[in-house]
């Protein structure tokens, strides 16, 4: 079964089931929320949506996107990505991170539920597709 590990260097902090994960947060600066909608595959993630409340600093619109239920939605043109490197301190808040598969029913959480708190000791955290065993 595919899952979803969390950690560093390879090192797994945690795991769950998962087929599919949306990441939510609020741009440091704009204060905007964005989110990113991603399928999770054996070889790694395919940002399938995202969405954004407005531009900004780093946040411009593509031509493409559409304003829906009062988000920016568009889907980014990306190869496989075969792993998500996330910053992740106190000052900025933490990610929202909603899982799913085909067993479970999808679980929103802020990430700290699944890792603990963000810390300066450790800015950043990896996300990649691993196998659960069953």
């Amino acid at each position: 079964m595919l899952g979803l590990c969390l950690g560093v260097a390879g090192s797994i902090w945690a795991q769950m089931p998962a087929e599919q994960i949306t990441l939510s947060w609020t741009h440091t600066i704009e204060k905007i929320r964005w989110a990113e909608d991603y399928r999770i595959l054996p070889n790694g993630f395919i940002l399938e949506q995202a969405r954004v409340k407005g531009s900004g600093a780093g946040m411009e619109i593509p031509a493409d996107a559409v304003l829906k239920n009062g988000s920016w939605q568009y889907q980014p043109k990306l190869p496989v990505l075969p792993m998500l490197k996330l910053g992740r301190t106190p000052e900025a808040g933490d990610y929202r991170l909603c899982v799913s598969s085909a067993n479970t029913e999808q679980q929103c959480h802020l990430m700290s539920f699944w890792v603990g708190e963000p810390t300066a000791a450790q800015p950043s955290i990896e996300l990649w597709a691993c196998d659960m065993q069953d």
